[in-house]
Order: C-alpha cells, then structure tokens, then sequence
C-alpha cells in the first residue's frame, strides 16, 4: 500500500487503499453498529436540492430477506458475492410516484455519491465493498417490489476481504481523465 500511496501523491489512505476484491470470507459478520454506519455514511451525502433520492435493502446471511436477494444474482457475481458479511441492494427515487415526472434528473448521480461515502465508510470500519450489477434486474425488482417512483440500480457486497489487496493496481492517468473526454 505504501507504493501506492507514493504513486499517487498523498491520497487519503481510505482512498488508496480502497479496492474491490472478488472473494469474501463467510465468517466476517457485518454487525447492527456497522450496518448503522453505514447507512449513516450514506444518509450524509450530499444531493441536489437536498432531494436524498436514495434508499436500500440491506440483507445479511440468515436474514430473510438474504435469500430473496442472492436468488438473483447472476453466476459471475454469485461465485463471490454470496460470501459477503453485507448485501445492499442500492435504489434511487427517478420518478414522483407512479408518473412518469421525475423526481430529480440527478437522482442516479446522488446514489452514486451516497455509494461513495457508504464504502469509504466501509473502508474506515475495516471492511471491503465491491460495487455490481451482475443481477436479474427484472426478477430482482419484482421480488422486492420497490415502490412506484423508485428503481433498484446496483448492488454492494461488503464484508472482510479473503483475498489480499492487490500491490499494484492499473488506473487511468490524471492527465487521461483531463483530455479523454474532448476531442483535439
């Protein structure tokens, strides 16, 4: 990690150290107190016109409500994400209601910034994330059955990662985030 950090400049070590593993270790619970964390990580992000359009379901192994989620996900995820302490199902309020008006255009912009502060958080409890969409949506969405305006987007596995942190990890340079998007 110490390479890592040199490399990129004095990030904050949560966020150096940050990585998305593909194996979790069964036995590492994630308690009610994380759990709480975690959501209160979330519920602190900031959003457009303070809209919060964000929600959850969080399922953790011999809950109920975890067979209903781990049903659906796809074979690649399933391999690794079905180990994890912590499922969280990650929802967004698009519409008001059962219209089709939306609710905010920023919506899925707002969740992605409560993932964020959500596995940042993690990272600070000694936890690892790991951001997909490898899930029937449709067959998901049914059987939780979210409320009319809101839409499930991705899913987060959190838990103790069984795999070490890589030493060296491939990203995208600054000055390719500055000039990738516009043309010459």
């Amino acid at each position: 990690m110490q390479r890592d950090l040199e490399l990129s400049g004095g990030l904050h070590p949560l966020l150096a150290g940050r990585f998305s593993p593909y194996r979790f270790d069964p036995s590492g619970a994630v308690d009610d107190h994380a759990l709480n964390l975690l959501l209160e990580a979330a519920r602190w992000a900031p959003s457009a016109g303070n809209s919060q359009p964000w929600g959850f379901f969080a399922s953790r192994p011999g809950e109920p409500g975890h067979e209903r989620v781990v049903r659906h996900l796809a074979p690649s995820s399933a391999r690794w994400a079905k180990d994890a302490g912590l499922l969280v199902v990650t929802l967004t309020r698009r519409h008001v209601g059962d219209t089709e008006l939306l609710y905010s255009e920023f919506a899925d912009y707002d969740l992605g910034q409560a993932i964020a502060h959500m596995t940042l958080q993690a990272e600070a409890l000694g936890l690892a994330s790991h951001q997909f969409r490898a899930f029937d949506m449709d067959g998901l969405t049914e059987e939780l059955g979210p409320n009319p305006g809101w839409s499930i987007v991705s899913m987060v596995a959190l838990g103790k990662a069984a795999e070490e942190r890589p030493e060296t990890r491939d990203r995208r340079s600054v000055a390719d985030l500055l000039s990738a998007p516009w043309s010459q």
